[in-house]
């Protein structure tokens, strides 16, 4: 698998994610599900190691239910 240079927003869509998917209390498989991504796919974004597309951010930010924004934001 090719990977691109690792940038802090990574980390900060990945912290976030976490945070958000725990505070709905989905594991990874539910979330995916509902996003409609591959888990491996979701897990290795929320690892930091994926580098996601504008819409699967979108996705993403409709399965834990926040604007996607809210995703990027550093807490």
């Amino acid at each position: 698998m090719k990977r691109t240079h690792k940038g802090p927003l990574r980390d900060i869509l990945a912290r976030n994610m976490r945070r958000l998917r725990a505070a709905r209390g989905l594991s990874q498989e539910a979330l995916a599900h509902d996003c409609g991504i591959n888990r491996t796919y979701l897990s290795g974004v929320e690892r930091s190691e994926r580098n996601v597309s504008i819409d699967n951010i979108a996705r993403i930010a409709k399965g834990l239910d926040v604007e996607p924004w809210k995703l990027l934001r550093k807490e």
